[in-house]
């Protein structure tokens, strides 16, 4: 599937307006409170809810169109999105109602071989027609399907939630193992199918864990029937011990921990992998890993991650950084160049110029 190599957005949120931005394989998100990251995420998690047909769903949950518009309905009418997967694209617009809804409006994809954009015909509905054209089966669909199957395998994962009433640290159903929930509440069936079907990858996630958790050995992940149905939990055990250990016996930081390292070093990743604040309840230790992770997985396929860790960008190169700052009350973004930093690298690593203010992305003060 193909990545997302340039993206503008206007009038969504805090983003005033970026446009053609690019984006490359690795891309680490830093920037202070309220900067925008988290608006950047939210713009991929719009997007998949266009491609499930659930737009206005995901409108009403963030508070309504007057809301998603930058600074409100007297200062911005529309909100408008391009993206361009190589060699093909799509854009749109989003028209607030006085419902506080979203219509669809000014659809088209593009194709590189016929160099031209393709307009749907606007009906001012919340549906997408480019989705109606990729799901249709007709020929026509040979130019929006892979459009359409990227956006779809996008994952955004939130792993900030690891009390005991987390679904993480719960049984489910065996059969919700296709791909790895956002919050990671189908990790025992996730992992029980890569046991079964991908031993190789399964085999690399406990290497992964047990860097970070040296005293974990395995996973029992044994399903077991309750009525009508068959769930799994994250049952596990220590080395030296076949004392079966329950999900509750991990700390939040371990278990944060086996969910990244089952979302960033599964199998078949999706196009794009989204990831916000990783590093969080994560000991020093585990940061190298978890960046070792991102770069195996980058390797494979886009990884986008948000952090606010000095340590955590320590481990990456220059150009994979992408400054998010707030200029007259609107988030703008920008990759980093090496060769503005190259004297400041010999003394200090990117982390200590980060702290240092050198590299922007602090406290905004307008």
């Amino acid at each position: 599937m193909s990545s997302l190599d340039r993206l503008t957005i206007r009038g969504f949120k805090s983003i005033r307006e970026i446009s053609s931005f690019e984006l490359t394989n690795l891309n680490i998100c830093i920037g202070g409170n309220g900067a925008g990251k988290s608006n950047l995420i939210s713009f991929f998690a719009l997007l998949r809810s266009i491609m499930e047909g659930n737009l206005n769903e995901f409108v009403s949950m963030h508070g309504g169109a007057g809301d998603l518009l930058h600074l409100g309905r007297k200062v911005t009418p529309y909100m408008e999105f391009e993206l361009s997967f190589g060699r093909r694209g799509y854009r749109f617009r989003l028209n607030p109602t006085p419902r506080d809804t979203c219509t669809l409006t000014h659809e088209a994809r593009y194709y590189a071989g016929n160099a031209r954009w393709w307009e749907f015909d606007s009906d001012h509905d919340d549906s997408s027609q480019m989705v109606a054209e990729a799901t249709g089966g007709t020929s026509s669909s040979t130019y929006s399907k892979p459009v359409y199957d990227a956006i779809s395998s996008w994952q955004m994962y939130h792993f900030h939630d690891t009390s005991p009433t987390a679904g993480m640290r719960h049984r489910e159903i065996i059969q919700d193992n296709s791909r790895l929930r956002m919050d990671a509440s189908n990790i025992a069936p996730f992992l029980l199918k890569l046991r079964q079907e991908a031993p190789k990858a399964y085999r690399e996630i406990l290497d992964s864990i047990r860097l970070v958790i040296p005293f974990f050995d395995d996973f029992i992940l044994e399903p077991e029937m309750f009525g009508v149905k068959t769930s799994v939990n994250l049952s596990w055990t220590q080395k030296g011990s076949d004392y079966p250990m329950q999900p509750y016996h991990l700390s939040d930081g371990s278990m944060r921990f086996i969910c990244l390292a089952a979302a960033l070093l599964q199998p078949v990743p999706p196009a794009t992998i989204i990831i916000d604040e990783p590093e969080l309840g994560l000991h020093p230790a585990a940061i190298a890993a978890l960046a070792e992770m991102i770069h195996d997985a980058a390797r494979r396929t886009q990884v986008i991650v948000a952090t606010q860790s000095p340590a955590l960008i320590d481990y990456f190169a220059v150009e994979d950084i992408i400054v998010v700052s707030r200029e007259t009350g609107a988030s703008t973004f920008s990759r980093l160049d090496e060769r503005d930093f190259t004297q400041w690298l010999e003394s200090y690593s990117l982390g200590e110029l980060w702290k240092k203010n050198v590299i922007s992305g602090g406290p905004t003060y307008e």
